[in-house]
């Protein structure tokens, strides 16, 4: 409602600053300043007036015009009054007023998504070179760092937040079905596309030149889809985080006064990403509902993407909980180094990789097999591996390094990746 009001109160003083439109007189500061008091300052009390008259007229944006009307009395000059709303559709009114909410919801959210990337940019600098295992299909895999991991959180979220900002939200202002059939009829002198462009424009939004009734919501639906691509990425972030608590990669920390289950005292849930992933479920239904269906109106109006429209907030809303979340889950946990070592050292034939690679360059014939016949569905240790280096006539140059070789050693270039990461922009 209050943005509803400023677009009709902005509209209504754009008007009477037009030269042509001899029978509106251009308002004074005074009395610009007392009309955008009352969206300003739009209250519960000013909503439950507009609400009431609801009830009477049976139409939000008609209601809306007359509690304006009402409530500036006193204030405007009673010619005024028949050109609230002048040559308007309430599409006019309620696309720009939702373009604001979401341009509004979503500065929260961007402002809570930084606060997750500082979290893992700084966990994955003071990480970046602390050796854990991987694991591909479930089972133990090359060796990475836990700081390159959570940079690969950070570079996608970044990579998608930016996309997210350079969206520019857009609105129309073109009459009952994108004409201004109605304004030039009235006023045919008068240019009013370039008066529909620069009042849009000047309230911060793209002007769409050529539409129906309706803004046809594309750009909402770019928006809408790029939000399900962050909450699908901390979804991911979310699982991933909750198999390392699983595996006692991280610890969680104990809280005083706190309880894990109702049952057994023992328990520390990690349940924050567990809330997280539950939000995102919900947010990104209604998202994907809004995007796929909001682009979509039956000749030139139909009021389906009015009801669908006004739920995009709460899947905004669902968003934030997700990332609240998710970094609330963060500030509960504790890298355990010493059972990230003990992974490490229970899997060495995660070297293996190394030793068949090393071979390959020497040209030691079949490799791979030779390694596969080693290790494959089989428990070995690290001096089964070393016993069998040992045995290879191989140049002893490449002998020595695979000795020297271990699980912790083994991760590549992890660590000066997560360098990168933060030396050069995304």
């Amino acid at each position: 409602m209050k943005y509803r009001l400023q677009v009709e109160i902005e509209y209504l003083i754009a008007l009477s600053k037009e030269p042509k439109i001899k029978e509106l007189k251009s308002f004074s500061e005074k009395e610009i300043t007392v009309a955008r008091k009352l969206y300003q300052n739009f209250s519960d009390n000013d909503a439950k007036k507009v609400k009431q008259i609801e009830k009477r007229t049976d139409h939000d944006v008609k209601a809306l015009e007359y509690f304006a009307k009402e409530e500036l009395t006193r204030v405007l000059p009673e010619s005024a009054f028949e050109f609230f709303h002048f040559a308007l559709t309430s599409e006019d009114i309620n696309n720009l007023a939702y373009a604001f909410a979401l341009r509004d919801g979503l500065k929260v959210y961007s402002q809570n998504i930084q606060k997750l990337l500082s979290i893992l940019g700084s966990m994955a600098k003071k990480f970046r070179s602390s050796s854990m295992l991987s694991l591909t299909h479930g089972q133990p895999a090359t060796p990475t760092t836990l700081g390159k991991e959570l940079a690969v959180f950070y570079f996608r979220l970044e990579i998608q937040r930016k996309k997210l900002n350079l969206i520019k939200l857009s609105g129309k202002f073109s009459g009952t079905t994108g004409n201004f059939a109605a304004h030039v009829l009235a006023y045919p002198n008068m240019d009013w596309v370039a008066f529909a462009k620069n009042f849009v424009e000047g309230l911060g939004l793209q002007y769409n030149f050529l539409t129906t009734q309706i803004e046809p919501h594309d750009i909402s639906a770019e928006v809408f889809q790029t939000l399900i691509r962050i909450n699908c990425i901390i979804r991911d972030l979310d699982q991933d985080m909750w198999l390392y608590v699983m595996r006692g990669v991280f610890r969680q920390k104990a809280v005083k006064g706190e309880t894990g289950s109702s049952t057994m005292p023992h328990k520390i849930n990690p349940r924050r990403f567990e809330n997280s992933e539950g939000n995102i479920k919900i947010a990104n239904g209604i998202l994907g509902s809004l995007a796929e269906n909001l682009t979509v109106s039956r000749m030139q109006r139909d009021l389906s993407d009015s009801t669908l429209i006004r739920n995009q907030g709460i899947a905004i809303g669902y968003s934030l909980l997700a990332v609240k979340s998710t970094f609330d889950g963060f500030g509960r946990l504790d890298f355990d180094k010493e059972k990230a070592m003990e992974e490490l050292e229970n899997n060495p034939e995660v070297i293996t990789e190394a030793v068949q690679t090393i071979l390959r360059k020497v040209g030691y014939p079949k490799p791979y097999e030779a390694m596969k016949k080693l290790s494959r569905g089989k428990k070995i240790s690290l001096k089964d591996l070393q016993a069998f280096v040992r045995s290879l006539k191989i140049p002893q140059e490449e002998k020595k390094k695979l000795l020297a070789l271990t699980p912790e050693k083994y991760t590549g270039l992890a660590a000066k990746l997560v360098r990168n990461i933060f030396k050069f922009k995304i």
